[in-house]
């Protein structure tokens, strides 16, 4: 029978020196996670914030945060321009993400007015907190069909029948005066104010025979002479025209918005045998600015934030 051999004997390590190899271990390759505090009277930053120091041979301290960036699944702030195209929009959505720090500025030239409410505002005191101002909600106040309309043929001749045409199709917007309305602006402009079926009336029938005079007066003292023309216009029944010089308009100048009420000066001239027609709308910056102040009115209302006319800082 072969002789057993006895195995060499094996010496195991301390538990001192297991914990050193562990160490060598963790200063090789790993990374500890620590807490650096933020030097006294640091004004928008933490009080503290987790850092990485990486171990190995060319040892580094990371932000925690790139650490972890490339693992997120959602962003650190809301950020971002929202847009509305009515203003029941405007004010739902700046409900929805509103702090009791934001507020709306409104840009209200008439040709171009606007809402944007800062959701991210800086506090309200002096001595507040500042915020980031990069997520908002803004209005833009989009034209209506009906304003595009009367605005491109505004101070535009037209023709008899292109007058009528145009009448016709835009019925919808004319609305017959109120008695506050007929009593003020033909005192103001003195003249009448036509109603919806006065206009279609003038557009489609009004014949107008026109009578000139020469007329010529003598200054017997010195033997001068001014010569001049009048003319007088006449209906077909060689009766005196009577033409209503203003009409009222009832639209919003903007989409899905309040309408506004907005007087027209209508104007009428002959070219020969031909009747040429043109409107001008009265002083629009005036009532399109007074509809954007009343929106600004309901959006703070309706949103319990303070208002501004003007724009924020960025």
């Amino acid at each position: 029978m072969a002789p057993v051999s006895t195995p060499a004997s094996v010496t195991l390590p301390s538990d001192t020196a297991v914990k050193d190899i562990a160490q060598l271990g963790r200063e090789a390759a790993g990374i500890d996670i620590v807490t650096i505090k933020a030097p006294a009277g640091m004004v928008g930053v933490p009080a503290e914030i987790p850092v990485g120091i990486i171990h190995g041979a060319q040892p580094e301290i990371d932000s925690v945060d790139n650490l972890f960036e490339r693992y997120r699944t959602a962003p650190t702030d809301k950020r971002g321009i929202a847009r509305a195209l009515t203003l029941d929009s405007f004010i739902a959505l700046t409900n929805r993400h509103k702090t009791k720090d934001s507020v709306v500025f409104a840009d209200t030239t008439w040709t171009n007015p606007s809402f944007t409410a800062v959701i991210d505002y800086h506090e309200d005191k002096s001595a507040g907190a500042a915020n980031n101002l990069k997520h908002r909600i803004a209005y833009s106040f989009p034209l209506s069909d009906e304003w595009k309309a009367w605005t491109k043929l505004n101070g535009q001749p037209m023709a008899q029948g292109d007058f009528a045409a145009f009448i016709e199709d835009r019925i919808a917007d004319l609305s017959s005066p109120s008695d506050f309305e007929r009593s003020n602006l033909e005192r103001d402009f003195g003249t009448t104010i036509a109603t919806p079926s006065d206009l279609i009336r003038l557009s489609r029938g009004l014949q107008v025979n026109v009578e000139s005079r020469l007329k010529r007066a003598v200054n017997l003292q010195t033997g001068e002479a001014e010569i001049s023309f009048e003319e007088s216009h006449k209906d077909a029944d060689g009766k005196p025209i009577k033409v209503p010089g203003l009409f009222i308009l009832a639209i919003s100048p903007f989409f899905m918005g309040e309408k506004v009420r907005i007087p027209v000066r209508l104007r009428y001239r002959t070219s020969g045998e031909k009747l040429i027609w043109l409107y001008q709308i009265y002083r629009p910056d005036q009532f399109v600015t007074e509809r954007v102040r009343e929106d600004l009115a309901t959006v703070g209302a309706q949103t319990s934030l303070p208002t501004f006319e003007g724009g924020p800082e960025a």
